[in-house]
């Protein structure tokens, strides 16, 4: 807890914190004009607002928002010597590795509350069918989800910032984009962990990753994955926070 409180204490008044807030208010804006701007005849209702908002925020957000927060975090240290106070204290290096990547993990929660409240903030401005019946169960776990399966994202983003800093932690957030969405309906999908919020939106929100909404009996609709996408999300998380904390901790010792 004291390495999260440190962490936490390096990014005040920092644009990291920022992030969190303003990414998902601008994904849900985004959606509130489209709604509006669609024809007059079209019943406007929550489904709507929940899978222009989700399909974004699976798809593009959790990529390259989750390397974009790793990149600010590992140029907060460059900028304040490099991790080089750990050669003057007696830190573990690996134990400050695994905090930065819990902080992180705290960012995107709070970002994905921002986007829980915001997309019902947004639904009740555009929606005209059944604006009181907000689906609160669905968006809950719609924001869980695409929250938990991003966590394996995180070591690995983290891992290649600092290694090759910003055009390689971007380069990847776009890679894992576009691939995840290409991967996320197929039957391989769970080897590739930016596939793994998008095809969790597959039974949640009856959509596909490519933004097209799924007709009954697809199998994309089989709800089995939730549990597997969620077990699996946990043990990549902690696993992928393992071997790079062990990385980290063995190049910071040389």
């Amino acid at each position: 807890m004291k390495g999260v409180q440190s962490e936490l204490l390096k990014y005040r008044r920092t644009f990291i914190k920022k992030l969190a807030v303003l990414l998902p208010l601008l994904f849900v804006l985004q959606a509130v004009p489209s709604i509006w701007l669609m024809p007059k005849d079209v019943v406007r209702g929550w489904e709507h607002v929940d899978t222009m908002v989700f399909n974004i925020w699976t798809t593009a957000f959790l990529p390259l928002g989750i390397a974009l927060f790793t990149y600010l975090a590992d140029l907060q240290e460059r900028k304040s010597g490099g991790y080089r106070s750990l050669r003057a204290h007696a830190y573990f290096p690996a134990n400050i590795w695994v905090s930065k990547v819990i902080v992180i993990a705290l960012m995107t929660l709070i970002a994905a509350a921002i986007l829980f409240a915001a997309t019902i903030l947004s639904g009740l401005i555009t929606v005209t069918d059944g604006k009181w019946a907000i689906p609160w169960a669905t968006i809950l776990l719609a924001s869980l989800f695409a929250w938990v399966t991003s966590l394996a994202i995180i070591p690995i983003q983290l891992w290649v910032a600092t290694r090759q800093g910003l055009f390689a932690s971007m380069g990847l957030g776009f890679f894992g984009f576009i691939a995840g969405v290409f991967i996320a309906d197929k039957a391989y999908w769970f080897v590739f962990p930016w596939s793994w919020a998008p095809r969790m939106m597959c039974p949640l929100l009856q959509l596909n990753p490519n933004g097209v909404m799924l007709e009954a009996g697809d199998p994309l609709l089989d709800t089995s994955v939730l549990p597997l996408g969620l077990v699996l999300s946990i043990a990549a998380f902690v696993i992928f926070t393992g071997i790079t904390a062990l990385w980290f901790q063995r190049r910071e010792l040389k």
